[in-house]
């Protein structure tokens, strides 16, 4: 898969992301199915930072500096030290959606990048561009299952019915 499929596929995501995540009442975007799970907050502000500080970033260190050391990331410990239970939600997810925007927009730019450029990882070897680009299309789908399966729990406790009319999940 070349870079502009890729940048295609994260361009289409953007839009699956807006119709799944806009128009959400409070109690539905901060409503968790344990508290060991994310809310629809907590996931549109981990996609905002993933977008900029690391799927973004990351290729792009791959590309122009890769015997660089890779800037840090905490993706787990940013939720409780970024407070994302606190953040606004439509303010979140704008600021997303506009990351998204400038991710395709600088991937579509590149002119034949070399996708087998590589950070050389102390721990997980070489992290090639492709390695980089393939997996922030595969976070997006992670995290559209994500959504969709909480949107799902949702539905079910707002409803009190049973939803195995509808099929097996």
């Amino acid at each position: 898969m070349d870079h502009l499929t890729i940048a295609a596929e994260l361009k289409n995501n953007r839009l699956l992301f807006k119709e799944l995540l806009k128009d959400k009442k409070k109690e539905e975007y901060i409503w968790k199915p344990a508290t060991d799970k994310w809310c629809l907050l907590q996931i549109v502000c981990h996609l905002r930072d993933e977008e900029k500080e690391d799927f973004r970033a990351r290729t792009k260190h791959a590309l122009e500096t890769p015997a660089q050391p890779l800037p840090p990331t905490d993706p787990e410990g940013w939720v409780i030290s970024r407070k994302y239970d606190q953040d606004n939600y439509g303010k979140t997810l704008a600021k997303f959606l506009r990351e998204r925007k400038r991710s395709v927009k600088w991937l579509q730019s590149l002119s034949g990048p070399n996708l087998e450029s590589a950070y050389v990882h102390p721990k997980y070897g070489e992290m090639t561009v492709k390695m980089f680009m393939t997996n922030w299309l595969a976070h997006d789908y992670l995290h559209i299952r994500q959504i969709i399966k909480l949107k799902y729990d949702y539905l079910k406790i707002q409803t009190g019915e049973e939803l195995n009319y509808a099929g097996n999940w």
